[in-house]
Parts: C-alpha cells; structure tokens; sequence
C-alpha cells in the first residue's frame, strides 16, 4: 500500500475524518463533482453536441467513468500514456490531442489501437500519417484520425486550408488510417475573463475553422467530427456552433483560473469548486502572517496564488515561501490561525497540481469516504 492508503484508510467513514487527514493533501468533493459532471452533462445535451472530456486535467480512470457514465461519449488524453491508463482501467472512446512522432510512441500506440479499437488520434503532417500507417501495418491494426488545426498558437496543427486537404488525402490514400474529422483546440482562449472579449477573439478564431471546413467540404473531406471547445469557451462554442463534441476538462473542479472568468457573460458562477488542497499552519509567530506546509511541491505556481475557501480569512493574501511553504498574510492572522490551525485552498491552475499528488481523497462535507488514486500521474509521454 502507499503511503496515502497506509496513512489514511483508517479514516474513511470516520466521523470528521477529513480533518485527521495528513498534511498538504488533495482532496475532491464528491458532491460537488457529481454535481459538475451532471450540469455539464446537460448543458452539452441542451446544446445539441456529444462530450469527449479531457481527462488531463483530472488524469483519474475513476472520474472518466463517472463522465462516461452521464453519457459523454469517451475521453480525451494529451498523451499516450494518459491513454495507456484509461484502457487499461476500461474507459473506451480515447482521443489523444497531441500529434505522436517519436518511434517509441508510435509503437505504442499501435499496441494500444489493438486493444482498444476505438482509439483516435490527431494529426497534422502527411509525414507523420505514414509512420503512423507503417506502426499500424506492423501488428495488424486500424486506427481513426483527426486532422489537427492550428487556431494561431503555433503549437500543433496544419496551417492553412490547402495544408489540411493535401493531409485529408494523404491519410485516405493509407490503408490502416481512417479520416474521421478535424480538431480545432482554442488554448489561448479559454482563461480570457471578459466573457465579451473572450467572445470576440473566439469569433475571430471561428473565421479559421469554418475556411478549413470548408475546403475539406469542397475537396470531398467533409468532417463528420469537428472536435474542441473547452470550459472557458463552451458557452461562446454553443451560441456560435462551432463543434459536434466538445473537449471540456476543468470544469469537474473550477479551479482559481476558472472562477475568476465570467463563463456566461452574466457574472453567475456556472460550476462549483470541486478540487482543493488542505493545509495545516507550521508556524504562527507573527502577528500578520502564518506559514502553512503547503508551498511549491503542493500546489502549482503557473496559473496565480491560491485562495483560502474555509478554515481562514479568504482574503488573506498567499505568498510561495518555498518547496515545503506558504505563507497566509493578513491583519492579526496568527490569532485567528494558530498553530496546527486547518486551512482548505483553491488551487490556482488544476491540471499540474493534480499531477504533484499519488491520490484524491474523496470526501462528502467532512467525512473522508474514499481514496481514488491519480491513475495518471506523471504519465507524461
């Protein structure tokens, strides 16, 4: 057993049980997530459009079959080795979003489309499709393909129209690749706050997709899945109807990032805050700042500083103090906060904390009632 199950089972089902658990640690509401995945559920079925959440950002075979299970239609991965997890965990309906290249990686991933046959993948040079054609030929298999669209970024993706039709006949003329459709992933888009700034550059990103349709269209191409979307744009997605299916990840657990952006454009908070870390205070010897035991190794630092949910003054200011620290500033915040105090944070960015830790510890109010490990942590190739 880790270290997580050896220091905490004993806990579950325990009255309070959340407040015994060792610090930093991460921990979902089990309700909250519920609750997340139905309305998202049901925002894409009012919307016309199927669900193929991104399971980056929760990197867990337990919360991709609870998404399954309100009716998306698979999952997407960034990389083989989230895809290589959920398979082997029985989640079906796999999308990896990033191009593979690398022999190794092509490998396995045709020793993955063996076993699970409705895998898809991205792509976005002809060159790359004949690789993946000679991996497939050699074990046997067949594989589904989207042709990956740059929205402007400049990370992957075909650039021009005429770039995706030569694609589109490349992978047709390949034997063991089937062309399903297109993938237009706006990253840059989603944490624009302004709900009408985050409207007008997504109707401008729009004019990209529809000329790339369209010549895919005319070329006889036409995609039978247009694919991408994500929690800061869905609403703009739907109103525009830009995509059949939608890659949405963050909103299981809203972190900082996301709830400081007006989703719908009314200012209403559309998801609840599902994912937090715990913390304990170490140290509480000045009047205006305590330190916690939660710093660089538990929460991440590309998406802002967390906020205090519970247990403290929410708006003390946090500052990172190191790899094992943090520090909560405010106005006489060691009388509040004395040592051995408990503190529960909004994590800034929810991706790369969740990678930081072995395991969610699943709790309804104050009670601990599972541990559900991050059954792809670090699987990051």
């Amino acid at each position: 057993m880790t270290d997580d199950c050896n220091l905490h089972q004993h806990l579950i089902n325990l009255p309070h049980g959340r407040g015994q658990l060792n610090t930093p640690v991460l921990v979902v509401d089990a309700e909250i997530l519920d609750r997340n995945i139905a309305r998202m559920a049901q925002i894409a079925q009012g919307a016309g459009v199927k669900l193929r959440p991104h399971g980056k950002t929760h990197k867990s075979v337990d919360i991709a079959k609870r998404q399954r299970a309100a009716g998306a239609v698979g999952l997407c991965c960034a990389k083989i080795g989230e895809a290589e997890v959920m398979a082997d965990g029985g989640v079906t309906g796999l999308l990896i979003t990033s191009p593979i290249t690398s022999a190794p990686a092509l490998a396995r991933m045709a020793a993955l489309a063996l076993r699970a046959p409705d895998l898809m993948v991205v792509v976005d040079h002809p060159a790359v499709a004949q690789h993946m054609q000679d991996a497939l030929l050699a074990v046997g298999a067949q594989m589904d393909v989207l042709i990956d669209i740059d929205p402007g970024i400049a990370r992957t993706g075909v650039t021009a129209p005429n770039k995706a039709v030569e694609l589109a006949e490349a992978i047709t003329s390949l034997s063991q690749l089937r062309l399903r459709g297109v993938q237009f992933y706006c990253g840059s888009q989603q944490h624009i706050e302004s709900f009408t700034d985050r409207r007008a550059s997504m109707v401008d990103r729009a004019q990209i997709l529809h000329a790339h349709v369209a010549a895919l269209r005319d070329a006889g191409f036409a995609p039978d899945i247009i694919s991408g979307s994500g929690t800061g744009t869905h609403q703009i997605d739907k109103e525009l109807g830009l995509f059949t299916e939608w890659q949405v990840g963050s909103y299981v657990f809203m972190d900082r990032q996301y709830q400081d952006c007006d989703l719908a454009g009314d200012d209403a908070p559309l998801f609840e805050t599902a994912l937090f870390v715990d913390a304990s205070v170490v140290s509480a010897n000045h009047s205006g700042l305590v330190t916690i035991d939660a710093g660089f190794k538990a929460l991440s630092s590309d998406g802002g500083l967390p906020q205090i949910c519970a247990g403290g003054p929410q708006q003390a200011h946090f500052a990172f103090m190191g790899d094992e620290h943090g520090a909560l500033i405010w106005p006489d915040i060691a009388a509040l906060l004395p040592s051995g105090s408990r503190v529960e944070l909004m994590v800034p960015h929810c991706d790369p904390t969740v990678n930081l830790y072995d395991h969610y510890h699943v709790v309804r109010g104050d009670q601990l009632v599972d541990i559900w490990p991050v059954s792809a942590r670090g699987r990051s190739r």
